[in-house]
């Protein structure tokens, strides 16, 4: 006779189950804040305007264009039209991968004063809610600190909760790039933050490059912090799924496809930003040499070799790490897969000692962050692995920057 623990349907539904009620349990514990995300009215206005727009008596490219065509669109104009397009069009040049990282970062910044003084009306507007008038502030407030002199906003999106990206150094000269990508709770409030500074994209890339520069200070280097897609709001079901990581793959990949130069490029995933770059790896450009995943709910694949990517896969978890309690598999379309720090999955595993939890691997003086920027340089010997066997360095040599002896 066969018993009811060998049906395969029956394993399988309580699988489920079981995942189903580890992220209600998670939900209902005070980390779900589900948010509906409204349409992007201001970016889609400003590309109809742009679509519809002309320079020097010539039509506009399509804005969906090939970064390269954009790039060589914006080249063949004079400064004084790049700028007239930037004042014209601020949210349309501000998110356009092609158009040049300078003039991004001066687009962006004419966005966020219009979306300020929005913010700042909305304050005063009595047909408000007192906490509709308190988040106006908020928001106000956080778009006056992205304005701050010297930094380098290269995607701003005001509707809804809001995206951002930011980055740190030279895009144009770095000899490497690292690419910061966040988990859930992530949108224009949360970007930065003074408590739990490092638990925010701000904080992770300011750190890291810091750390780029202890572990070697001759290497040009530049970081993005890139909270440019609609992360999930909390733990809750949203977060077990992965529409929004889809739609974040995308987006992440035609940012890559569009930065200048050609420098080495690694990834920096964590939480549920390792679903996003799980989802990614398979179409990834080739300068992306690394993916590296930290407190990672699963990649939506059984092994690394699975994810069908040329760049080398590490991950890392710290011990106190609460998403080691979470079910690693997907059932009808709920959960992320596999472990990515177990043996079978066949990533690089990092040591995390000294990490602080889920929210910190990025904390300066922890082996996490250490082993994100040896791998940010491509000092791959230097890396310390979770095993003293050595393992996740084998194979590897230093990688030189273009250019460098």
């Amino acid at each position: 006779m066969t018993s009811f623990d060998s049906s395969p349907q029956l394993n399988a539904g309580r699988a489920l189950l079981a995942l189903a009620v580890v992220f209600v349990m998670l939900a209902t514990t005070g980390w779900s804040a589900l948010r509906q995300q409204r349409e992007a009215a201001p970016l889609s206005a400003s590309l109809t305007a742009w679509e519809h727009g002309r320079t020097a008596g010539r039509e506009l490219p399509d804005p969906r264009s090939a970064p390269g065509r954009l790039a060589r669109f914006f080249a063949s104009l004079t400064e004084a039209q790049r700028l007239g397009l930037a004042h014209r069009f601020p949210l349309a040049v501000g998110n356009m991968n092609g158009a040049p990282a300078d003039l991004r970062y001066r687009a962006n910044r004419i966005a966020m004063e219009q979306a300020r003084e929005i913010e700042r009306e909305r304050m005063r507007d009595t047909r408000l809610t007192p906490a509709g008038q308190h988040q106006a502030g908020r928001r106000m407030n956080r778009l006056g600190a992205l304005l701050k002199p010297g930094r380098q906003i290269l995607a701003f999106d005001p509707s809804g909760p809001g995206r951002v990206a930011e980055v740190f150094g030279d895009l144009d000269e770095a000899e490497r790039i690292s690419v910061v990508v966040p988990g859930v709770d992530t949108d224009l409030l949360t970007f930065q933050r003074t408590y739990r500074r490092y638990s925010a994209p701000v904080g992770m890339a300011e750190a890291l490059r810091a750390a780029e520069y202890e572990a070697d200070p001759a290497t040009r280097t530049a970081v993005i912090a890139w909270a440019d897609y609609t992360a999930p709001g909390g733990v809750g079901m949203e977060a077990a799924m992965a529409g929004r990581a889809g739609d974040g793959a995308l987006r992440l990949d035609a940012l890559l496809r569009a930065l200048p130069g050609t420098a080495p490029v690694a990834l920096f995933c964590h939480s549920y930003g390792s679903v996003v770059c799980g989802l990614a790896a398979s179409t990834l450009p080739g300068r992306v040499t690394d993916i590296a995943v930290a407190g990672s709910p699963g990649m939506r694949a059984e092994t690394a070799s699975a994810l069908r990517t040329h760049a080398r896969v590490w991950a890392m978890r710290d011990a106190d790490d609460w998403v080691q309690d979470v079910p690693y598999l997907e059932v009808g379309g709920l959960g992320h897969g596999a472990d990515p720090v177990s043996p079978a999955f066949g990533a690089r595993v990092l040591s995390a000692r000294e990490a602080q939890g889920h929210s910190g691997y990025f904390e300066p003086g922890t082996d996490s962050l250490r082993n994100f920027a040896e791998i940010g340089v491509g000092a791959y010997p230097a890396v310390a692995c979770a095993h003293d066997d050595g393992v996740c360095r084998a194979g590897l040599s230093y990688a030189r920057s273009p250019g460098r002896a």
